[in-house]
């Protein structure tokens, strides 16, 4: 079941749902509408033919600020940015994608891993890919957040991306690191 737009205001303003700041025009129907901030990044990479991204090892991280003229993001590569609000609840499953308007410009917003967990509390990294040159700027409105119902019993979030604030690259590597010493240890 989703939360309409009022309801998801009634739902910050008894705490079970945190957007920060909060602006109750943002509403819509049945979602929040949440900014850009000024804090983006990308993977480095070697122009002369590109780097592989490597699962099982940190890969380098170049971190940006969008300034106030705006940032074209091109294509062929993936941005990490971040909300400017600070989103989430313990109560309730939100699920992020980009506005309408900002998808008809070929900027996917979000491209996978829309889900955010139940308990799970941060400023939002975002994955941009542009189809095509799309000037974005920091402030800008860019995407939705929708707020679902849960059944059954919930465990809250505790993973390795929560209370972020800047824009956070795949920590993937971690998960082998783990499985490694869990095989090591049996």
């Amino acid at each position: 079941m989703i939360l309409t737009g009022p309801q998801i205001g009634a739902e910050v303003e008894e705490g079970r749902i945190t957007i920060t700041p909060f602006d109750a025009s943002l509403l819509s129907p049945n979602s929040y509408d949440f900014h850009l901030s000024s804090d983006i990044g990308w993977y480095a990479r070697r122009w002369w033919g590109g780097r592989t991204l490597d699962c099982r090892r940190p890969n380098r991280f170049v971190r940006s600020t969008i300034p106030e003229e705006g940032m074209v993001l091109r294509p062929g590569r993936i941005y990490l940015a971040s909300t400017a609000e600070e989103i989430g609840s313990e109560h309730f499953v939100p699920i992020i994608r980009a506005r309408s308007s900002t998808a008809r410009t070929g900027l996917f917003v979000h491209c996978t891993a829309d889900l955010i967990d139940l308990g799970s509390l941060g400023r939002l990294t975002l994955q941009f890919h542009a189809v095509q040159p799309v000037r974005v700027y920091p402030g800008q409105r860019i995407g939705q957040a929708t707020f679902w119902v849960p059944t059954g019993h919930r465990e809250l979030y505790r993973g390795k991306y929560q209370g972020s604030t800047l824009p956070e690259p795949s920590q993937i590597w971690r998960d082998f690191r783990e499985e490694d010493a869990r095989g090591a240890a049996a």
